[in-house]
């Protein structure tokens, strides 16, 4: 096993979490600079080929998302040069809760969603600390058969793919080393737009936040700082990014479905809100852009579902 796994601290979290904790933190530590990330990791095989790095939603069940990841591998037979990393973005609540170090990372409520900045050990952008983990796969003496980072997340982690494939500042390392990266972007509840327009009609003056971020590019993040939204626009649109959307995900009324207005702008639930975002992409870039929508047949709301479809395993494994 590579250096760079031998960091992992494993812990035992034998608390029971209250009704709005997690369930279960991650054993695994990744040390980064401002302190320990708490992470599933999954095991590493003899020849790391490809990295899948993937991002839970609200409930931050990690090792739900890891295990999920680990099942589309082994179905799509790639197991054997897959290693698949699930980082925990712990909060306030968790912490109190579970018996975790003071050296942990951990954010304000949701605020890790939208790339905002840990609460301790130090300030630490949620986005950063994903720059931190990708940059060290392009470390040819810890990872030198690496050529794919896929980057994927369903519902809450998928708006934070598409918000981080927004947002991420360039890996040098990773380019250096021709590492190739792939973001998945599944069944999210909104989108980071790229400008004011949007496909529902609304008002404007009742809902004023429709265009701030994290639902556009207005007051961004200290992440981006010194990016401009043109540069920003620019950069998104070259990156290799799929959206996988199920079919079936068309609940207008589902429980965890954005249902502000800044959401509702977008449209009635989420297989209308990807489609209307990609359409959205085609109309404004339509020579530049580097994206694709793949849409799930039979499948809702529903992670593992969408992952280990046919058409999950052949964006997430390019089969």
């Amino acid at each position: 096993m590579n250096k760079w796994l031998l960091v992992l601290l494993f812990t035992c979290a034998s608390t029971q979490a209250a009704e709005q904790a997690v369930k279960e933190i991650s054993p695994g530590r990744l040390l980064l600079n401002e302190g320990e990330m708490a992470v599933g990791i999954g095991p590493a095989p003899a020849k790391i080929e490809r990295v899948l790095i993937i991002i839970h939603g609200r409930l931050r069940n990690a090792e739900t998302y890891r295990q999920s990841a680990e099942r589309a591998a082994e179905q799509a037979g790639q197991s054997t040069n897959t290693l698949v990393i699930a980082p925990q973005f712990l909060n306030e609540t968790d912490v109190a809760l579970h018996p975790v170090a003071d050296s942990v990372l951990r954010w304000q409520g949701n605020d890790w969603m939208a790339g905002g900045e840990s609460t301790a050990p130090f300030a630490l952008s949620s986005y950063a600390a994903l720059d931190q983990i990708i940059a060290r796969l392009g470390d040819r003496r810890q990872f030198p058969d690496v050529k794919d980072v896929v980057i994927a997340g369903h519902s809450g982690g998928a708006q934070v793919v598409q918000r981080y494939a927004l947002l991420n500042h360039d890996q040098p390392e990773l380019k250096a080393a021709g590492v190739h990266v792939r973001y998945v972007i599944a069944n999210p509840s909104s989108y980071a737009y790229l400008d004011e327009r949007r496909p529902v009609a609304f008002s404007h003056a009742r809902c004023p936040g429709f265009n701030r971020w994290k639902y556009g590019l207005a007051d961004l993040p200290a992440y981006a700082e010194g990016q401009t939204p043109a540069q920003l626009k620019e950069n998104y649109v070259q990156r290799d990014i799929v959206y996988l959307l199920g079919q079936q995900d068309i609940d207008p009324n589902h429980p965890a479905l954005d249902k502000s207005c800044e959401a509702l702008a977008q449209g009635a639930y989420r297989l209308a809100r990807g489609r209307s975002f990609f359409d959205f992409l085609k109309r404004s870039h339509p020579k530049e852009l580097n994206q694709q929508l793949i849409e799930v047949p039979g499948v809702g709301h529903d992670g593992d579902g969408m992952f280990t479809s046919p058409e999950g395993q052949k964006v997430l494994f390019g089969q």
